[in-house]
């Protein structure tokens, strides 16, 4: 059959497979968008803002393991778009991202909307094409997809020139089976001495840890950790990334590390002698001071891409592949040999770790007259048993939902880890609640963050979404706040939020239910009635304490031993 540029698009999206394609239209994409509107099987989500959009397929791609699609024009399209970009990037998100761009003639002449789009995002892309030739316009589609989701995955961004979807100019399509890029071949399978080496080393030791990250969780390892961590009986820790590969309810689960990771998690990762770090990047929000990182540990890291191997922490057993793959062979070489870590040891280093988790260093006030942030997201957990999909935008609400939602399953916890973004977090929940239309989607979100991207509340409401936001209100940028309260002597410069809307009336102008809650009595009601509000969208704004911290912290220039506990918390070093 002969297609058009435009409909060679659309015809290339249907052949991936791909359900939802989240956009908004232009000049340079019109072409596209006359091709969409003649077929039913792709749906395609109308955002009120292109950072919306991207977020949206993001949330998607997250919550499925399949990648998100964006469809946006060029010049401010597409780099409102950029900000959603470079999120999916630190995060290794799987996304497509096809950006219109002024006709190929006029490029390089600063015509109407026109940017360097490929220039602009380079740094932010797994890689990014300019489509010059309506011949290579499929084979540069199937490429993106297979970049975006092999390997370590990420955003691929294809810009296209409005010439080369003019609905005049038709060819013989055909969409590649497989591609073969010469310069791009992903490790699949772990090198099997370095594997074997892995094994004696921690069967070697006498304080183990394994720390894992968003690389269980995008290489959908999960039962193949969670098999490996109980046949060796090891305490498991994970970053903000990380959550839900292994089971928060779990005993051998110590919670998240680092900034704000649990006492034991952080103490453990100080204390060990041998560390299995799995899918994990050793990021600065994990790491605290480099130079007193895991101070005793022999390090073994698995992960999928060669360039974090060493990046930042030097590693002794480097495993560059597959996570599931090298795990599942790990497995297999422990149950072959019958070989166990020291029962003795172990057994120790257990006792030891129960002594740092009868810190409790998560309690809170219970009896505050005001509601604590902490208690709507312990409340959240009850109410939702523990399975909802939950999203985030980024402060200080991002790492309460971190610690005391105890996520038990992969994919379920949804947020902005690597770059930060505010506005993050409801878009994301209409991508997951699209991709998930039956089950529970809550967005937990702050008065600052979810004023970023408040304009999709319309888009909730055209495609009946039915999520639920929990907006923890303090009246401050949050995290910012607590930051200058314990370095910058209290100065609170421009963090205190002095014209905050009315979110009830708010919400209701966008045709969704809003519900002020003032009381820690009334917080259980409200999130028990919001829920049972299917296929509503909800805004319950929770008025909670001003003042209240996120602890455990480690500050700047400290390291894992050195944590910042809340009021009133006695560690076992103060104890002794």
């Amino acid at each position: 059959m002969e297609l058009s540029g435009g409909e060679i698009v659309v015809q290339c999206l249907k052949d991936e497979g791909v359900e939802y394609i989240f956009g908004y239209p232009g000049g340079s994409v019109l072409h596209i968008y006359d091709a969409l509107f003649k077929q039913d099987d792709i749906r395609h989500i109308l955002v009120r803002h292109e950072q919306g959009a991207t977020h949206a397929a993001d949330g998607y791609a997250r919550s499925t393991g399949r990648p998100g699609v964006v469809l946006v024009t060029s010049g401010p399209g597409a780099t409102n778009a950029v900000t959603g970009i470079a999120t999916a990037h630190m995060d290794s998100i799987p996304m497509v991202i096809l950006t219109g761009q002024v006709p190929t003639p006029v490029i390089g002449s600063d015509a109407f909307q026109e940017c360097d789009t490929v220039g602009i995002t380079r740094p932010c892309v797994k890689h990014n094409f300019l489509v010059k030739d309506l011949s290579k316009l499929a084979e540069t589609i199937k490429k993106a997809f297979f970049i975006a989701t092999t390997g370590r995955p990420g955003p691929v961004v294809v810009d296209i020139p409005k010439d080369i979807t003019d609905p005049n100019i038709k060819i013989p399509y055909e969409y590649p089976k497989s591609v073969v890029i010469r310069s791009y071949n992903p490790q699949v399978r772990g090198h099997r001495w370095q594997i074997k080496k892995a094994v004696d080393l921690l069967l070697s030791a006498k304080r183990p840890m394994i720390y894992t990250g968003g690389g269980v969780v995008l290489g959908n390892a999960a039962d193949s950790l969670v098999r490996l961590t109980r046949l060796l009986g090891f305490p498991i820790t994970s970053t903000l990334m990380g959550l839900g590969a292994y089971p928060a309810t779990d005993p051998q689960f110590l919670g998240m590390l680092g900034m704000h990771g649990t006492y034991e998690a952080n103490m453990g990762m100080h204390e060990c002698d041998v560390l299995l770090a799995i899918g994990a990047r050793f990021d600065d929000r994990v790491t605290g001071k480099l130079a007193q990182f895991c101070p005793h540990a022999k390090i073994v890291h698995i992960d999928v891409d060669p360039a974090s191997i060493s990046k930042t922490v030097r590693v002794d057993v480097p495993i560059v592949g597959e996570v599931t793959s090298v795990v599942d062979e790990m497995v297999e070489i422990f149950e072959a040999s019958g070989d166990q870590p020291d029962s003795r040891a172990l057994a120790q280093w257990w006792q030891q770790i129960e002594r740092w988790r009868s810190v409790d260093c998560l309690r809170f006030d219970r009896q505050s007259p005001r509601i604590k942030p902490q208690y709507v997201v312990e409340q959240l957990w009850e109410v939702t048993r523990g399975d909802a999909f939950v999203t985030s935008d980024v402060g200080q609400h991002q790492m309460w939902a971190a610690q005391y939602y105890k996520f038990d399953k992969p994919r379920r916890w949804i947020n902005s880890g690597g770059l930060g973004t505010m506005g993050f977090g409801m878009p994301a929940a209409i991508g997951v609640k699209l991709a998930h239309p039956d089950a529970d989607v809550a967005c937990i979100t702050g008065e600052a963050s979810i004023q970023m991207c408040i304009q999709e509340l319309a888009t909730a409401l055209q495609y009946r979404t039915g999520i639920k936001i929990v907006n923890l209100n303090n009246g401050y940028m949050g995290m910012v706040r607590q930051w200058q309260e314990f370095s910058y002597e209290s100065r609170y410069s421009h963090s205190y939020l002095e014209t905050i809307p009315d979110f009830v009336k708010l919400a209701e102008a966008y045709g969704h239910v809003g519900m002020l809650i003032e009381n820690p009595a009334d917080v259980r009601p409200a999130l028990e009635e919001a829920f049972m509000l299917k296929d509503r969208t909800v805004f319950m704004d929770f008025l909670t304490d001003p003042s209240e911290n996120v602890y455990p912290m480690i500050e700047a220039g400290k390291a894992h031993h050195e944590m910042r506990m809340a009021p009133g918390v006695t560690t076992e070093t103060e104890l002794a």
